[in-house]
Order: structure tokens, then sequence, then C-alpha cells
């Protein structure tokens, strides 16, 4: 994990579980990392796991209004805090 901020990977979140995105790992393409950032996944935002189906399916996360289902790839590539948001931005 090469982000400063981060604390944990997007993947690692238990359901239930809120962090905020910090930033994206190198394993994402940059082209991936832009379509992952219109989603709303933009390093400050806060984002919550919602289903973690198991058996290595795509999880479900909620950020903004929004709820999205991301596999292991993506999600494993995006880099999350668990800090209160004014302790992730210090």
């Amino acid at each position: 994990m090469n982000n400063a901020l981060a604390d944990k990977a997007l993947w690692d979140l238990r359901p239930g579980e809120a962090a905020t995105v910090t930033g994206f790992g190198d394993a994402l393409s940059v082209s991936y990392q832009g379509r992952v950032m219109e989603f709303g996944f933009q390093p400050g935002t806060r984002v919550q796991c919602l289903l973690n189906p198991g058996f290595g399916a795509p999880r479900v996360y909620g950020i903004s209004n929004s709820v999205f289902s991301l596999d292991k790839e993506i999600a494993a590539a995006v880099f999350v805090t668990t800090r209160p948001p004014q302790e992730a931005s210090s």
C-alpha cells in the first residue's frame, strides 16, 4: 500500500464499516482510476461497505446516493482510511 493516508484497501471493509477514500494503487490503470472517480470514488469521499456475499463475489458499496458492486481487482486498489474525516485530512 503506497498511499500514506490509507490504512486499508476498500476490499478489506466489512459490511456496515465506513471509510474515506484516500487514493488509488499503482495496480489500477489511469483509465480505470478515471472511471472509478466518475462513479464517485474520489479522495475525501465517504464510502460504506453494504454487502460482502463471500466466495470471492463482487462486494457492494454505497457512496453518495449510489450503490456500486466492485470486484476484488478494483476494490483492492482503492485505498481508504477508517479514521474520522477530520483526522484523515490532518
